[in-house]
């Protein structure tokens, strides 16, 4: 698993209900893995995010970066509220990453889409 090539969305944490960081991925294992050692600059560095708290798995890397600028875009508390349905106590899931976990898109009708909790999908 850690070398496989899948498209994923990601969050990260420097503890529960701590500062998060949103990413896009290929390779959720080794990304998390680069942003524990220190080997990513910026953002999450200087704040020390580096816990796996929420991810999904993507048919393609093009849905991926959509659902990623999706959930950007979203207030804090629909984040949290996201994080904590997935993963209630906030612990490190980077050695538990399940490649089964995907996201997909249903049609809204006259719904925004990404406005609403789920961004307009569910996880399978």
């Amino acid at each position: 698993m850690k070398d496989e090539k899948q498209p994923a969305v990601y969050i990260i944490a420097n503890g529960p209900r701590g500062t998060i960081y949103t990413g896009v991925t290929s390779a959720l294992w080794n990304r998390v893995a680069t942003h524990k050692d220190g080997g990513i600059t910026g953002f999450s560095k200087k704040y020390d995010i580096h816990y796996l708290v929420w991810y999904e798995h993507h048919v393609t890397m093009e849905a991926a970066i959509l659902r990623e600028k999706r959930i950007k875009k979203w207030n804090r508390d629909w984040k949290v509220n996201m994080i904590e349905k997935f993963n209630p106590t906030w612990i490190d899931l980077h050695d538990d990453i399940d490649p089964t976990i995907f996201y997909v898109e249903e049609k809204l009708g006259s719904r925004l889409r990404g406005n609403d909790e789920l961004g307009g999908g569910k996880q399978l």
